[in-house]
C-alpha cells in the first residue's frame, strides 16, 4: 500500500512529503495561491514524463543506446467544462546522439506508453495521449 500525506502551508499551497522528498503545490495568484510550487495538474504531466522517460532509458540502455540528451516535453489541452481535466496530451520525446537506431527508439517508447508506464495507463482510458519522436545529432 502506498499512503501520501499532504498538508496546507498556506493560503493554497500544500506539502507533501513523498519518502522523504517536499513537493510544494499550489494555485496561481489567479485563483487564490502564491505560486509557491506548480499546479497539481501540471505535476501530473511531470509525473507522466517521469515515469515514460524512465521506462524509456531503461529499455535503451538493455539495448546498448545511450542517447547524449533525452527531453519529453508534454503539451495538454484542457475541456473547458468543469472539472477541467485534460482531453489532449502530446509528448515529443527528443533524442540527441549520432546514429541513433530509430527502430529501437521507436521500440524503447512504444513499450512504456503501451506495456510499462503505470502513469499512462492510470491516465488512458480518461484522457488521449499521443507521442511524437524527434532525434538530433550531437553536433547541432
Amino acid at each position: 500500500m502506498v499512503k501520501v500525506k499532504g498538508r496546507l502551508k498556506n493560503n493554497m499551497s500544500f506539502e507533501s512529503v513523498i519518502d522523504g522528498h517536499k513537493i510544494v503545490m499550489d494555485a496561481v495568484e489567479a485563483f487564490g495561491g502564491d505560486n509557491e510550487g506548480p499546479t497539481p495538474k501540471k505535476l501530473l504531466l511531470a509525473s507522466l514524463i517521469g515515469c515514460t522517460g524512465m521506462d524509456v532509458i531503461s529499455i535503451l540502455r538493455k539495448m546498448r543506446v545511450e542517447p547524449t540528451d533525452f527531453t519529453i516535453e508534454a503539451e495538454a489541452e484542457s475541456s473547458n467544462e468543469h472539472p477541467k481535466i485534460y482531453s489532449k496530451i502530446n509528448l515529443t520525446y527528443v533524442f540527441t546522439g549520432d546514429e541513433l537506431p530509430m527502430d529501437k527508439l521507436e521500440k524503447a517508447v512504444s513499450l512504456s506508453q503501451e506495456r510499462y508506464c503505470a502513469v499512462s495507463a492510470m491516465l488512458k482510458d480518461s484522457v488521449s495521449i499521443s507521442y511524437s519522436i524527434r532525434v538530433k545529432t550531437a553536433t547541432n
